[in-house]
């Protein structure tokens, strides 16, 4: 919603842009909105807030606030940031309202830990104009060992590479918060995650969709001090690798249930083999519950292999109606305006 307060209102219809001076984009103008999602990070986001006001002069910077308990918005409002709340506890219910709710032509979506580099914004947002992309993804480069702790740095690989290894490798930090798209990703992408799993959603749906996408190397930093990381390395990388799981199962359906397949089959085989035998020595099956047992694990890799074929088609036709929709976004270029808008 709007606001009432009169210096903030205009924001909301015509959001500020960035001027390109590629010959190709230097006569045009894009939209450009900086997104903060934030859970209680009051020694932080001022700083957050500051610097891209300083990197991105003509952005608008938007804080949500993830129903903090201390003074977050106050904070961000005082640093001149447009504050507004989603009380659904989770990032990725954060991302789904800012990406709901912001109309641009480029979005930065980024931390409010102060961990990142703000004025890296422009040359990201240029390397996606150049090249036309639709995701750049900021990977984390650290020289402080606090700025980045090894669990979960170990994590990061451990998810990174799986995702990579399961949808393709095309991003070797995968779970940094630090990223710049293109309008025609954000409003084509359907952000069901609740928590920190959001970026591994943001990159199964770039990867899927094929979209053109790179990963430009940025600063990683220690938080202030007073702000303290709110992602639990067990709890989150298990919820994490929840997703991709179930990510797997809902893009990839024929090789996900293809394994079940190959699992039951196995243990269906394995128990039927020492009945088999004994019918061969005796002309009896001694075992009749045995072989009941595995004649039903049988059949249930059956069925998931039909579930599988049959999932498989209509992922396929999700697919294409989700690429429909993408392809009838326009890309930055094309969106940008070629006069400068009124403030």
């Amino acid at each position: 919603m709007a606001s009432n307060d009169p210096k903030v209102a205009p924001l909301f219809r015509i959001e500020p842009v960035i001027e390109m001076v590629e010959p190709d984009t230097a006569d045009r103008w894009f939209r450009v909105a900086v997104l903060i999602p934030c859970y209680n990070e009051e020694h932080a986001v001022a700083k957050v807030v500051h610097d891209f006001q300083e990197a991105l002069p003509d952005a608008a910077v938007y804080v949500y606030d993830n129903a903090s308990e201390d003074r977050t918005s106050e904070v961000a409002r005082a640093a001149g940031a447009i504050v507004r709340s989603e009380l659904q506890r989770g990032k990725g219910n954060v991302v789904r309202r800012m990406f709901a709710d912001v109309d641009a032509d480029i979005y930065v979506l980024v931390d409010g830990d102060d961990t990142y580099n703000a004025f890296k914004a422009p040359q990201l947002i240029e390397c996606l104009l150049k090249n036309s992309l639709d995701l750049v993804n900021a990977s984390r480069s650290h020289k402080a060992k606090e700025a980045y702790r090894p669990g979960h740095q170990f994590g990061n690989r451990l998810l990174s590479g799986a995702v990579g290894w399961l949808f393709g490798q095309r991003l070797d930090d995968m779970l940094s918060g630090y990223k710049v798209f293109s309008r025609r990703f954000v409003k084509s992408f359907p952000a069901l995650a609740v928590g920190f799993e959001i970026e591994t959603e943001l990159t199964v749906h770039a990867l899927e969709q094929r979209m053109p996408l790179t990963e430009v190397v940025t600063d990683y930093k220690e938080r202030p001090v007073g702000s303290t990381s709110k992602l639990n390395t067990v709890r989150d990388g298990l919820r994490i690798g929840w997703t991709v799981m179930k990510l797997l199962r809902d893009e990839r359906p024929l090789p996900f249930f293809a394994v079940i397949f190959a699992v039951l089959s196995c243990t269906s085989v394995g128990l039927a083999v020492p009945v088999f035998i004994d019918f061969i020595e005796t002309g009896l099956v001694p075992r009749f519950p045995t072989a009941i047992l595995s004649g039903m694990i049988m059949l249930l890799g059956f069925f998931s292999l039909a579930c599988g074929f049959i999932l498989d088609t209509v992922t396929r036709g999700r697919r294409e109606l989700k690429r429909i929709h993408y392809l009838s976004l326009p890309d930055p270029v094309s969106a940008s305006i070629r006069t400068r808008p009124e403030r």
